[in-house]
């Protein structure tokens, strides 16, 4: 379990809209079919009356082409009430992600949904695809005495999307959550001038100057609707780290599995510069 996170009130964010850079869309992009592809399953874990595991998909050469999670049609129902904290589940990655720019991935399930109001309170999930290690997460802590001052600490804005502004805390700073970081949300999504009609983001995450991960955020009610979508990710200029980035998030249902899919996929490999 983890605590709620705690994000001032979306009128407060525009302050931060001088920081937005221009570029990149969310206009759908085509996938060409999988051939000659082997998919490998992470653990399995119970969530609500269902299951949930992530997965990576591997090209015939051995190069991973989509990291993603699939959550089974029960793990819609019988969720925890959570209320002022976030009912987490670790689904580790298969070992044959390990060329991916991602460490490990987490579902978080949160029945009120949560701050800012009027933008993400509606019940949802979020998944966490982190660059980071579970120790580097756990240090993510408010009673460090440095916590504040690693939250503030930004990336150069090269190695972050455009059009992205973090969200900001009661001292009008970058609001770090516990465990997990400060989170940056597109203001070309829909967010301002409002209103904002929430059934899915995709949120970036920063912690102590680094990129840290990336986060797909879905509605459970948009969910249950069975969607099937495909957007692209924006790119930053430059990379801190190198590894296979993804460069698109699908949202869809696999009817032959019954399960839901949350999939970052287009890998593309990128050098740290």
């Amino acid at each position: 379990m983890r605590p709620r996170r705690q994000f001032l009130s979306a009128g407060l964010i525009v302050v931060c809209a001088t920081l937005t850079m221009a570029g990149g869309t969310h206009a759908p992009i085509d996938q060409p079919p999988a051939g000659g592809q082997t998919v490998f399953d992470g653990p399995t874990v119970e969530v609500g009356e269902g299951t949930a595991h992530s997965f990576v998909t591997l090209d015939a050469a051995g190069n991973p082409t989509e990291v993603g999670m699939r959550l089974s049609e029960g793990a819609m129902y019988g969720l925890p009430a959570t209320h002022d904290v976030a009912a987490t589940y670790e689904l580790d990655l298969p070992e044959e992600a390990a060329a991916t720019i991602f460490d490990h991935t987490t579902l978080d399930w949160n029945d009120h949904g949560h701050g800012p109001s009027g933008m993400f309170d509606k019940p949802h999930f979020d998944t966490h695809f982190y660059m980071v290690d579970e120790a580097a997460v756990a240090e993510i802590d408010p009673a460090s005495p440095d916590f504040e001052a690693k939250g503030t600490r930004l990336p150069e804005l090269r190695y972050l999307p455009p059009d992205y502004i973090p969200m900001l805390g009661p001292k009008l700073v970058p609001q770090a959550s516990p465990a997990m970081g400060v989170h940056w949300f597109d203001v070309t999504d829909g967010v301002i001038p409002g209103p904002y009609q929430f059934t899915q983001a995709f949120l970036n995450g920063t912690w102590d100057g680094d990129y840290t991960f990336m986060e797909p955020m879905v509605t459970r009610e948009w969910l249950l609707t069975k969607p099937n979508t495909v957007r692209t990710i924006k790119q930053p200029q430059a990379y801190q780290r190198s590894g296979y980035y993804p460069t698109t998030v699908a949202v869809t249902f696999d009817d032959d599995a019954d399960e839901y899919v949350i999939t970052m996929g287009g890998m593309v490999l990128r050098q740290a510069s």
